[in-house]
């Protein structure tokens, strides 16, 4: 019995090390991207992925920071490398975490990367996909502010190419905002974008 107990307290004890060095990993490259230490941060959430593997959030945040990096690029091959590297790690993140709505926008993000680089290019093919991404992720998580606000503003683009009015979404804008005040989340789980619905909602108070 006590040689029971001892290994029920060995595994035990390893169990919770092996949470705390997850949780330590993951401060130290949110640290890291805060201070603007992309590479490095996401060279450690790489790291994590690898040793993490029932966990998609550090799958997902490697993805997120080639995605957001490659916003602004001029080379289409830097560009294609990126995307290409952040396609990998999003379809990791799925594998771990399916019908997952965080992981859907994101992925829609990744095709405006495209979008914005060259529209004429890629706009025909990749907008119908976003839009059907944006519909599926709402149809998942109505309440979540992300998919509410992706989803608007992804709306408003589509108007302002056709030169419609964006009025109609600013109410969608308010209201994931007010989700935003009342978000409750998991530790290191996607919490952006209050402050983007903010900005747009000015905008909208100017229009």
């Amino acid at each position: 019995m006590k040689n029971l107990i001892t290994l029920i307290l060995l595994v035990f004890g390893a169990s919770i090390s092996a949470q705390t060095n997850y949780e330590k990993g993951m401060e130290k490259a949110f640290k890291l991207w805060g201070e603007n230490n992309i590479i490095e941060a996401s060279q450690l959430f790489e790291r994590i992925a690898k040793a993490e593997k029932e966990e998609w959030l550090p799958a997902y945040y490697v993805a997120t920071i080639e995605i957001l990096a490659s916003f602004g690029l001029k080379d289409e091959a830097v560009l294609n490398l990126k995307l290409k590297k952040a396609q990998e790690f999003l379809e990791e993140a799925k594998s771990i975490s399916t019908n997952n709505p965080e992981i859907i926008i994101n992925q829609a993000l990744l095709n405006t990367a495209y979008i914005a680089f060259d529209g004429q290019k890629y706009g025909m093919t990749l907008s119908g996909k976003n839009a059907a991404l944006y519909q599926q992720a709402l149809e998942l998580a109505p309440n979540n502010p992300r998919v509410v606000l992706g989803k608007a503003e992804w709306d408003m683009g589509s108007a302002r190419f056709f030169g419609q009015s964006t009025e109609v979404y600013c109410k969608d804008v308010a209201r994931a905002l007010e989700l935003f005040k009342t978000e409750e989340l998991p530790k290191f789980y996607p919490n952006y974008g209050a402050k983007r619905a903010e900005e747009i909602l000015k905008q909208c108070g100017e229009n």
